[in-house]
């Protein structure tokens, strides 16, 4: 970023492009952790690769969420996936690419990628 003017666009563009919270039970959330370490760690380009995938493939029952700290730092970026009724998934140390995974296999073919969970990590 170099100017305001350019912050200024960047904020509309993603406006229209996160979703802003909402309580439907039928609602798939992504939440992805932009607290400084998750922006140090490269969380705003997958921040941005999941919103632009959800806008282009018309995900209309996915919302992407930007939230501040998740705690877990060393894993940043962290992207939660809480779909209604299942357990929710905790992806770590994503990329723009694992974010584009994760649409694909996880939200629209219902496959949890294990190998980017935090269970696995942790298991």
């Amino acid at each position: 970023m170099k100017s305001l003017e350019e912050l200024k666009a960047i904020r509309e563009k993603m406006q229209g492009q996160i979703g802003i919270r909402n309580e439907s039970s039928e609602q798939t959330r992504v939440i992805v952790g932009m607290a400084t370490c998750g922006i140090a760690s490269g969380a705003r380009p997958v921040l941005t690769a999941l919103a632009d995938a959800v806008q282009t493939k018309g995900l209309t029952n996915v919302a992407v969420i930007q939230t501040g700290c998740i705690g877990l730092c060393q894993f940043e970026p962290i992207v939660e996936v809480m779909e209604p009724g299942k357990d929710k998934v905790t992806y770590i140390k994503m990329t723009p690419e694992k974010a584009l995974e994760v649409i694909d296999q996880h939200l629209i073919r219902g496959q949890v990628i294990q190998k980017y969970t935090i269970a696995e990590v942790l298991g």
